[in-house]
């Protein structure tokens, strides 16, 4: 075992509020050398916004060791579609998007996209209308989902995420999406080259049985479940086995040094 792919909301915070030991098991992680990064679905927020909610929770991290969906997606675009694209996503977000060429939603030209991720309460049927109406244009363009995440855990209780809508869209419209974030295996895949480890060498930490789990598991990492953020007791009922489970983050380095061996812990 070498690299640790880590998902962030529910993980090591919840809202605004870091989980107990977070911040602990980061410091202890970089103290290592373990190569990590942080695998997150999180397409409200650019990574500069996320790097300066880690920091207020205590939590250490900069944007190079963070990958989005909005970061995937800009990339994969900008090799493989040619023209204008239309956004939902939050304002902030867009800056994820600056390359591409951006078209206005109420355009009434063809597009080459129509990316969708989570825009939380600013979804209404009139907005969720204009994307259908553009995914209906010719020639049809591409659906981009930012992730496939169905749902998360907000302060407030649980929140729809960007699938749902997606689903609603692929419905109507009858175009396939093309999913960048979990639990897109390319997505998985990319992250372990920006830490360079193998997939077998590499363990996915995270509190989504299928989006964290299942889907690094697909890929050939080991899956280590969080009881905290989303998870619900009914998960374990689902079919999915995780190679581990730990009840916060905070027992992390503890697992990792039975897995791995403690003389061996932070050697590459």
């Amino acid at each position: 075992m070498r690299g640790i792919l880590f998902d962030l909301d529910g993980v090591f915070y919840v809202g605004e509020r870091a989980i107990p030991g977070a911040a602990e098991t980061l410091d202890w992680v970089r103290q290592q050398q373990i190569p990590h990064c942080f695998l997150t679905n999180t397409s409200s927020k650019p990574r500069d916004a996320l790097v300066a909610k880690l920091a207020r929770l205590g939590l250490a991290a900069d944007a190079d060791h963070i990958l989005t969906p909005p970061v995937a997606a800009s990339s994969w675009i900008a090799q493989n579609l040619n023209g204008s694209v239309v956004l939902f996503v939050p304002d902030d977000t867009e800056a994820e998007f600056a390359r591409l060429t951006l078209a206005d939603r109420q355009t009434q030209e063809p597009v080459a996209a129509v990316v969708v991720g989570d825009l939380g309460d600013a979804w209404d049927f009139t907005t969720l209308n204009q994307a259908f109406r553009l995914l209906m244009r010719q020639p049809s363009p591409r659906l981009i989902a930012l992730g496939m995440t169905r749902y998360w855990r907000a302060p407030d209780g649980l929140r729809l995420d960007v699938a749902p809508f997606v689903h609603a869209l692929q419905y109507a419209s009858g175009i396939e999406p093309v999913v960048l974030g979990k639990p897109c295996g390319d997505f998985y895949r990319s992250a372990l080259e920006m830490i360079v480890c193998k997939a077998e060498q590499s363990v996915m930490v995270g509190d989504d049985i299928r989006g964290d789990i299942a889907a690094a598991q697909a890929v050939g990492l080991q899956g280590l479940l969080v009881h905290t953020g989303k998870f619900q007791t009914s998960d374990l009922a689902a079919g999915i086995t995780p190679d581990g489970q730990l009840a916060s983050i905070a027992e992390f380095p503890e697992w990792w040094g039975r897995i791995t061996g403690a003389d061996r812990i932070g050697h590459r």
